[in-house]
């Protein structure tokens, strides 16, 4: 009796193992049909038993698998690159465990391919400004090819562009944990042919030059990306609002980067967040000092100003910006702006006032200084208007100052030269 049992036994194993072979046949024959959902189907009947089949069958197995998932990827369905890459890597797995390779090569050419298939459907996305499935695909390519760490850095910018702060804190700290630099040299050389400056490594460049192929051969540094991989860690934690962390960022970044201006200002910007006014004040001095030439920074400093309701220190900051670049027209606009905004700052204050002799004493003498203010601003823009007089920006802020004014007849002069 127990010949008999182990006799149906083996029967049943064998049949299993037949019935395997025979559905990823028909998955096989199924993909190269392009059925792909009958290729699946016949996968998942198998998928129960597999395990307990030998590793030939099971290199097989997972083998189809990962070809099946990889074309749903190749046809737009950004959900199988995963499975695919499971798949192809359990392939190579069992295959390395059991010594004989049959489908390892084919899988990791697979891998390969769709490594490019992934990075390529990322510039896609980012192109159509799908930032957070592009970050996924790039970390993904990352984690499919480690050597291409600039992947995970480029993971990192998309989930920065697409808001996704936490996923993009993760990427840029495993960028530091690696020691990401992102520095190099790009070789590159004209085509003679075409005219075409072309790309290469080094050793190709010189080579086309000393056939005569190429000429103009060139070097081209890139910077050190990690100043800016810590400085956006700062950026990040002051987002999410852990304020600690984001000031331990900030004097990383600086000590990394000491000549970035930008990072001052936003160190700046945060202890005025927490409350802390002189710390700002001490690192808006020390921003101005950095670059006082600089007219680009010094009207960031005055909006930042500006935002925080420093109207003085906003107004001297834009006075010396327009002194190096006296065209520089949101400068003026926001030097126009800080008058305007001084003076919409006494409205509520008129308005709070009573009926008595001395409240209306006080009305008509905070209306005055409004006014005065309002006509400083304007006094900016019709300047401005001299050396730009098309320009629609001053012409419009100007007018709704002469509209607030209740000055009919500038007004008026201004609505026409803005030919309304």
């Amino acid at each position: 009796m127990k010949t008999k049992v182990l006799i149906l036994l083996a029967i049943g194993i064998s049949t299993m193992g037949f019935s395997q072979k025979s559905e990823i046949r028909d998955a096989e024959k199924a993909l190269k049909d392009g059925d792909v959902a009958a290729a699946k189907t016949a996968l998942d009947a198998a998928a129960s038993s597999i395990d307990a089949a030998d590793e030939r069958l099971q290199a097989q197995y997972y083998a189809v698998l990962g070809n099946v998932y990889s074309d749903m990827a190749s046809k737009g369905d950004a959900e199988a690159f995963q499975p695919a890459i499971d798949a192809y890597n359990k392939v190579i797995s069992i295959e390395e465990a059991s010594g004989k390779e049959k489908y390892t090569t084919v899988a990791q050419q697979k891998l390969s391919q769709m490594t490019a298939d992934l990075v390529n459907a990322a510039v896609e996305d980012n192109n159509n400004q799908k930032f957070s499935e592009a970050a996924e695909k790039l970390y993904l390519s990352y984690k499919l090819s480690p050597a291409d760490t600039v992947y995970l850095y480029y993971a990192a910018s998309s989930a920065v562009n697409g808001q996704e702060y936490e996923q993009a804190l993760k990427y840029y700290n495993e960028l530091k944990e690696i020691n990401y630099d992102g520095s190099g040299v790009t070789y590159t050389a004209v085509n003679v042919e075409t005219g075409e400056v072309e790309t290469m490594d080094k050793n190709t460049r010189d080579l086309y030059v000393k056939a005569g192929t190429h000429k103009d051969p060139k070097e081209e540094r890139s910077p050190s990306k990690k100043p800016e991989i810590v400085k956006n860690v700062a950026l990040i934690y002051q987002q999410l609002g852990d304020s600690d962390k984001a000031l331990e960022a900030y004097a990383e970044a600086r000590e990394a980067n000491p000549e970035d201006v930008n990072l001052v200002l936003g160190e700046a910007n945060l202890y005025y967040s927490l409350g802390d006014k002189e710390k700002f004040k001490e690192l808006m001095a020390q921003a101005s000092e950095m670059a006082p030439d600089n007219a680009d920074l010094l009207y960031n400093i005055g909006v930042i100003n500006m935002e925080q309701g420093n109207l003085e220190d906003a107004r001297d900051a834009y006075k010396r910006t327009l002194a190096i670049d006296p065209g520089y027209i949101n400068a003026l606009l926001n030097l126009s702006t800080t008058y305007v905004n001084e003076g919409n700052g006494l409205i509520d204050e008129m308005n709070a006032l009573g009926n008595s002799k001395a409240d209306i004493a006080k009305y008509d003498e905070l209306k005055a200084k409004k006014d005065s203010l309002f006509q400083e601003g304007a006094k900016v823009l019709e300047d401005a208007v001299k050396t730009n007089p098309d320009n629609q920006s001053i012409l419009t802020q100007l007018k709704n100052i002469y509209g607030a004014l209740g000055d009919t007849e500038n007004f008026m002069r201004v609505k026409k030269l803005l030919g309304e």
